[in-house]
């Protein structure tokens, strides 16, 4: 149970640091964050565990909570600000990328330890992380436009904007799905079996899924920071 006990307080670790984070630095610091654990996401991508009687990718957690940064970021300052938060994830993944094949070339010094092992771990980073871009770009593009067009829904039934928030956070879920597929399609077709392949992609989603359900409480205390405690404005605005 050492698998399922980490990921938990993996999870609780990264969804708390979210919202302190929002707490503390407002938008401009969700966005830091953001690009944090999209970095840190694709290092963890590269192991494979076992936990909750399945195979998964240790990144799990950590993309989950990309789609709660744009969540919070669409609730609380609109739209085009949740779209910037997507494209500085996008410039931190493709940084990354750059950065880690320049790794590949350099002539290790002969008291060197590190490099074998720095090559052999990030032999296959370009075709993950490329697939983490490809990903992360179409899904969260979706999971904005989905969540908007909730909120938007929601509002012309209701009268009130503010009304049945659950609702459009639900978007996650069918973005969670679109990025369990298509990640394990780009990430490990070809690399392993046909019932691995699968079973990565339902494990991944059924995480994602619950990760879904958490990241609704969390909205909503991310908005009522924003109406009680004066939560720091300096980043981009919304709509």
């Amino acid at each position: 149970m050492i698998n399922e006990l980490l990921l938990v307080l993996v999870m609780a670790t990264v969804y708390g640091a979210a919202l302190l984070t929002y707490r503390f630095a407002g938008i401009p610091g969700l966005m830091c964050f953001n690009v944090f654990i999209i970095i840190m996401a694709n290092i963890e991508v590269l192991m494979l565990v076992e936990a909750f009687g399945a195979v998964m990718t240790l990144g799990n957690v950590l993309f989950a909570a990309t789609f709660l940064v744009t969540d919070i970021v669409s609730e609380t300052a609109g739209k085009r600000a949740a779209k910037r938060a997507v494209h500085l994830g996008m410039g931190a993944a493709f940084l990354f990328i750059v950065i880690s094949e320049t790794w590949m070339l350099y002539i290790p010094a002969p008291e060197d330890w590190a490099a074998p092992a720095i090559r052999e771990l990030f032999a296959h980073t370009p075709r993950l992380v490329a697939a983490s871009f490809i990903v992360y770009v179409v899904s969260q593009y979706f999971d904005i436009w989905l969540y908007h067009k909730f909120w938007a829904l929601t509002t012309a039934r209701t009268g009130d904007a503010r009304r049945l928030l659950w609702t459009r956070s639900a978007s996650t879920l069918v973005s969670q799905f679109i990025n369990s597929a298509l990640y394990t399609l780009l990430a490990f077709g070809g690399m392993y079996d046909g019932e691995t392949l699968l079973s990565i992609a339902l494990s991944t989603y059924a995480i994602y899924a619950v990760l879904s359900i958490c990241d609704t409480p969390v909205i909503y205390l991310a908005r009522a920071m924003k109406r009680e405690k004066g939560i720091p404005e300096s980043g981009p605005g919304g709509e």
